[in-house]
């Protein structure tokens, strides 16, 4: 409570992309156009599994949700960065950057947990196909949903409690476009060296873990997939190397960033806005480019709706 009453700063200021308005306005119509792809894209894959009925299996179920959880991943920090590209002084309250703080790491947190079931459903989908639907049945999988995101609400919590806990006095500027533990516990008055080792044993440990058990189960599938025959074992691939895609674009950045707190690189910023921003785009592409069945559970969609115009008029 003490930490708490010592707090004197009102507001953070980011140093943001860049400080040159040419490149401001370049950065601002680039991601402007990433974002606006990134909801689009990932609604149209909700849309499409929500109304196809042959589309509400486990494993669209769950990319339903990766979809969801990259609206909201990216639309946390996205908005206010593009608000500071326009801006020559780029703030943000003390209260926004510790709710900023909270959502980041809540969604951040859910795409692992969410990533390393999906690897875990293809891997029974896969290796013991016969287990499949009692294993995997839709009442398992609200379940595995909800656990999900029971436990990055509690990460969610330690990672605000770590930051709110330190007296903030002096400093008020972050080397970055949002708010994240590292950058902010760095300018707290006090020794954040114990702070920062919590934080790697919580965000560092989970995303190694992760990493670690889909690595695991994707050699398993490997290994399983000799026996089948050269279809299935095409279907299987396709499948599994769109997914893998995804987990090496988003965890390869998250155990970049936050297994070592207390050092910073110039490459930070890039990789920030790889994960917060390209990723959530990449997502939706790689499913939909790369997945017979949903490019043609799109398709049908559009034909029902251009009949349903035709009918209207």
């Amino acid at each position: 409570m003490d930490a708490l009453n010592q707090t004197r700063v009102t507001e953070f200021v980011f140093l943001g992309l860049t400080d040159k308005w040419l490149l401001g306005i370049i950065f601002f119509v680039a991601f402007s156009s990433i974002y606006v792809l990134t909801l689009w894209g990932n609604i149209l894959i909700m849309v499409t599994i929500v109304f196809t009925a042959r589309l509400h299996t486990p494993m669209y179920f769950f990319l339903s949700n990766l979809s969801f959880i990259d609206i909201c991943h990216s639309s946390v920090t996205v908005p206010k960065m593009l608000e500071g590209l326009l801006l020559e002084r780029k703030t943000i309250s003390f209260d926004n950057c510790i709710v900023q703080l909270f959502f980041l790491h809540l969604f951040a947190c859910a795409e692992i947990f969410l990533l390393t079931i999906m690897a875990y459903d293809r891997y029974i989908a896969i290796c013991t196909p016969l287990h499949y639907p009692r294993v995997m049945n839709m009442r398992v999988c609200v379940q595995l949903v909800f656990a999900l995101w029971l436990g990055s609400t509690v990460h969610s919590l330690v990672q605000t409690f770590l930051t709110i806990r330190l007296p903030y006095c002096g400093p008020n500027i972050i080397d970055s476009y949002f708010c994240d533990v590292p950058p902010v516990i760095k300018l707290a008055c006090t020794d954040t060296y114990l702070t920062g080792m919590l934080i790697v044993s919580n965000s560092g440990t989970i995303s190694l873990t992760c990493f670690l058990a889909l690595v695991t189960s994707y050699i398993a599938i490997l290994v399983s997939l000799r026996k089948q025959s050269a279809e299935g074992r095409w279907k299987a691939l396709s499948t599994c190397s769109a997914h893998f895609m995804v987990v090496a674009l988003f965890f390869g950045p998250c155990i970049f960033i936050y297994t070592r707190p207390d050092t910073s690189f110039s490459l930070d910023k890039v990789v920030s806005v790889f994960y917060t921003v390209v990723t959530p785009l990449l997502n939706p592409l790689i499913y939909s480019l790369r997945n017979e069945e949903v490019k043609s559970a799109m398709k049908h969609l559009r034909k029902r709706q251009d009949f349903f115009m035709k009918s209207c008029t």
